[in-house]
């Protein structure tokens, strides 16, 4: 028995990088998690061998920025699992961009994937926590939304807003037991930064790592919560003058 078991989870962005690790290590704990995330096949082959390992996964597949496909995916939790305990709004992507040279176009891509995603997965999964009593939703957020890197506004605005409504949906959560926490990742070696995996070991960070934290918040008590956590290799230049 699992900190987790008789739990049920939702990851998004789940087909690889950090959203397939933190699905692993949940499920490790015996949650029972729906992956969600656009490529069917590689969420079949996370479900697969998750379900190998005897735990328990179910692949959905999803577009997080269409609506009809995000309330399909709660849905689906409810249908098979009749309820849910934990959301972790893990998809989104980097684009960068000169801020005078980026297309009205690739802002919204960006605002739908980073943000709309977030809030549209946050209310479907508070209409089922809210009757619970309990519930938490843990935002993957960056530190980004500390402080900026050159030629990123678009990833860097929606990070910053995403810790906005972490902080909204903690406190509109707050009364009926559910509640909602941000990680800050650094340098993190996963495809939304493929040439990470050349930087040096203490420049940068595996998913598992990344993961580890969300677990950890997965399994406080229901009366905890870890609001925010900034997670960094030692040697990333986000601390100090230089």
């Amino acid at each position: 028995m699992g900190r987790l078991s008789g739990r049920v989870g939702v990851v998004t962005g789940a087909s690889s990088g950090i959203g397939a690790a933190i699905a692993e290590q949940l499920a490790g704990e015996g949650m029972a998690v729906l992956l969600a995330a656009r490529r069917k096949d590689r969420l079949e082959e996370l479900a697969a061998r998750i379900n190998a390992a005897g735990g328990t996964a179910r692949a959905v597949q999803t577009d997080v920025t269409v609506e009809n496909d995000v309330v399909c995916l709660f849905h689906a939790a409810n249908n098979e699992f009749g309820r849910l305990d934990l959301l972790v709004n893990n998809a989104g992507f980097a684009d960068p961009c000169p801020t005078d040279e980026l297309p009205l176009e690739r802002w919204n891509k960006i605002v739908a994937a980073n943000l709309t995603s977030a809030f549209l997965c946050s209310r479907e999964a508070l209409r089922l926590m809210k009757p619970q009593k309990r519930g938490r939703i843990i935002n993957i957020a960056s530190i980004s939304a500390k402080m900026p890197r050159p030629d990123a506004i678009g990833y860097t605005s929606t990070k910053f807003a995403l810790e906005g409504m972490t902080r909204q949906l903690a406190l509109d959560g707050r009364p009926f037991g559910v509640t909602a926490s941000m990680i800050h990742p650094g340098s993190t070696a996963t495809e939304l930064a493929p040439r990470m995996h050349e930087r040096p070991a203490n420049d940068t960070m595996q998913a598992r790592e990344v993961a580890s934290i969300a677990l950890l918040m997965a399994c406080l008590p229901d009366t905890t919560n870890l609001l925010e956590a900034t997670i960094l290799p030692i040697d990333q230049p986000f601390l100090g003058r230089g």
